[in-house]
């Protein structure tokens, strides 16, 4: 839905469960109409599409592509953003770190890419100055990349894709946008991880010259294409998991020239405690699953601590509590959570980081695609699910939009 101050406002639809296009039709369906008109009755309502492989190559199809855009058009809604990053089954199976496969080196992800491309540019409203946005993976798994071939391979993909959405742009008119999405444990998961892979590789005269080569322009249309086409997926739970400074970290990829694709709006969770007080088992084991990773990031005063899911963390924490009992640490877990809760019972979130950032990008105009992301619905522990979907989601849109228009 469309906001003050020009914001463009949806949700992330792989809080659904379904990787088939007929599933991912089916709760769209059943969804949208009613969460539309719960908030606004009278004026279009934006949607961030999920698609898995399967799902992109059904709709792909005439067919099914015309079906879909008279149901958005019947609904008064429109497309604007596409999360790519889950390639495969998302829901309902083990998922953890083969959400990132394929990544960045291998060719199907290139070709999964330019399919979702191909498809949102078809959906994307012919309207002056609208660009559509396909979220990614932030390059691959940290543990797979094992050199700097693997970083030069990522970097030639993402340039090859880069020249494919400018020759979108050439037949349809429509920009679309390459969003990677920093996360924990993976390639990128820091904005100076991602400052120093664009400026080091995407950015570097080589990748620019081999773009300049396949189109047939010089190296600086080249440099201007890669700005305009690639850039960050900003999510607001990532980042406030790596405990970025949110106006620092704006900054910083403001002043190298790195586009904010999208904002992800979302929230994790956020623990206090002392060693070996039995508050981060207590409280955080009802959140083991085994579905998604779960990466948590420690702080104490020794620094930042990284730990790939959480059952590890807790049983780190056991092994630490043995020698440093009464240090004062501070976990923040990639576990995304309803964005409306400030506290979820004996501990808090990171609610208070999403409001800095809905804060400072209100000042700053950097990006007006805003998408609630809190796909982790049905894994919370059941005394966190006391609203039906439907409600659930238009709370989390509620919230959101009354903090930018107030």
């Amino acid at each position: 839905m469309k906001l003050s101050g020009d914001f463009h406002l949806t949700y992330c639809s792989n809080i659904h469960p379904g990787e088939s296009w007929e599933e991912v039709r089916s709760n769209l369906g059943t969804y949208l109409p009613t969460i539309r008109k719960r908030l606004t009755p009278d004026a279009p309502f934006g949607v961030g599409l999920r698609l898995s492989a399967v799902a992109a190559e059904t709709l792909e199809a005439p067919a099914q592509l015309h079906e879909f855009q008279e149901f958005l058009a019947a609904e008064n809604c429109y497309v604007f953003t596409i999360n790519g990053f889950p390639y495969g089954v998302f829901h309902r199976a083990r998922v953890k770190e083969e959400v990132y496969l394929p990544d960045w080196k291998d060719e199907e992800r290139l070709r999964y890419s330019n399919r979702l491309a191909a498809i949102l540019a078809q959906l994307l409203p012919d309207q002056s100055g609208m660009e559509g946005s396909v979220s990614t993976v932030p390059g691959a798994f940290k543990g797979e990349v094992k050199s700097e071939e693997d970083v030069t391979r990522m970097a030639e993909l993402m340039l090859r894709h880069v020249a494919e959405l400018h020759r979108l742009w050439e037949r349809t008119g429509k920009t679309i946008t390459l969003a990677l999405e920093p996360e924990p444990c993976c390639f990128i998961e820091t904005v100076d991880e991602a400052v120093a892979f664009f400026r080091d590789h995407l950015y570097s005269k080589p990748q620019l010259e081999q773009l300049a080569r396949t189109l047939g322009i010089s190296h600086a249309e080249a440099e201007a294409l890669a700005r305009r086409h690639i850039g960050i997926c900003y999510d607001a739970c990532h980042m406030a998991v790596e405990f970025e400074d949110m106006a620092a970290s704006l900054a910083a990829l403001k002043a190298a020239g790195i586009k904010i694709c999208k904002f992800q709006i979302s929230s994790a969770l956020k623990l206090k405690f002392q060693r070996g007080d039995g508050r981060a088992e207590a409280l955080l084991r009802p959140f083991v699953e085994s579905t998604y990773l779960h990466q948590v990031v420690e702080k104490s005063q020794h620094g930042l601590v990284r730990f790939i899911d959480l059952p590890e963390g807790l049983e780190k924490e056991r092994e630490a509590a043995q020698d440093h009992a009464g240090e004062l640490v501070e976990w923040r877990v990639h576990f995304h959570v309803p964005i409306f809760l400030e506290e979820m019972r004996s501990f808090q979130t990171t609610q208070e980081h999403l409001i800095d950032l809905i804060e400072q990008f209100k000042q700053t105009q950097s990006c007006p695609y805003l998408e609630v992301e809190t796909y982790t619905w049905d894994v919370l522990p059941p005394e966190y699910r006391e609203l039906d979907l439907a409600s659930a989601i238009t709370r989390e849109l509620s919230w959101l939009r009354d903090r930018i228009e107030s």
